[in-house]
């Protein structure tokens, strides 16, 4: 179970405060990391729209007047509609990513998990197509951090059969270094195993007897090997104890170390 970590409300609001106002300058009243900030948790605690975002901030606002920089009181609807309506998408998510990833270290230190195993799987959202506009539903790759409790990157795809370009621009936002990834079959391509391996991570991923040549020739490969218990060809084995402490490797002519 991932640890209960606290953040200062003070640390998030420093990573959007690099983030470019697409607001006009005439009566800009209120800090647009401030606005940001106050979307984020209201979207976390449930809202759904500038409304809603509004309506949480107001019951909120001796907390919010406390900890953020609002020296005009709590924004009015109109004011969360207009800045995530004109907010630079790549600009935002390069901020959030920030945040993530500080709440990765801070979650790393917390369990004391420094290679951690790093889900990556693509998802559709429930309830969010759109028949009288024509939009289907919203399906999004994220990346999943298991020990931490942590979504670390997302990137939104037209249908799940893009998942396979997704893949390898989810992997570019964040670090993968000493992680082991883990993908289903559709992520099993050569161009992710190589993404991952020049990102200094590990990988395991999937097989489906639909993947027929890959598949077969996976299989072919094992058993032949069997035959020499894996000598000579550089693998690693590692034994677990009940204590699940690492009892020992083999080296490249499979030999016991």
């Amino acid at each position: 179970m991932a640890s209960i970590v606290r953040v200062d409300l003070k640390e998030v609001v420093q990573h959007f405060k690099q983030l470019e106002d697409p607001r006009s300058a005439v009566n800009r009243l209120h800090p647009l990391e401030s606005v940001i900030v106050i979307a984020i948790m209201a979207v976390l605690a449930g809202a759904n729209g500038p409304t809603a975002i509004a309506k949480w901030a107001v019951m909120k606002s001796e907390l919010l007047l406390k900890l953020l920089d609002l020296p005009h009181g709590i924004p009015k609807k109109d004011v969360f509609r207009r800045v995530l309506l004109t907010l630079k998408p790549d600009a935002f998510q390069a901020c959030f990513t920030m945040w993530l990833t500080a709440l990765r270290a801070a979650a790393a230190e917390a369990t004391g998990v420094e290679r951690p195993t790093l889900a990556v799987d693509g998802k559709t959202l429930r309830r969010s197509h759109d028949r009288r506009r024509n939009l289907g539903a919203l399906h999004s790759v994220s990346v999943w951090a298991s020990e931490f409790g942590l979504t670390l990157a997302q990137v939104a795809t037209a249908e799940k059969s893009n998942e396979i370009t997704a893949i390898p621009t989810l992997l570019s936002l964040i670090d993968i270094q000493g992680a082991i990834i883990t993908i289903d079959a559709m992520g099993t391509q050569t161009a992710i195993a190589e993404k991952i391996i020049d990102g200094g991570g590990d990988f395991i991923l999937a097989l489906k007897g639909n993947q027929g040549t890959l598949h077969d020739a996976v299989i072919d490969y094992c058993v032949e090997q069997t035959k020499t218990d894996f000598r000579g060809i550089g693998a690693r084995r590692w034994c677990f104890s009940q204590s699940e402490e690492p009892c020992g490797s083999t080296d490249g002519q499979g030999r016991l170390v």
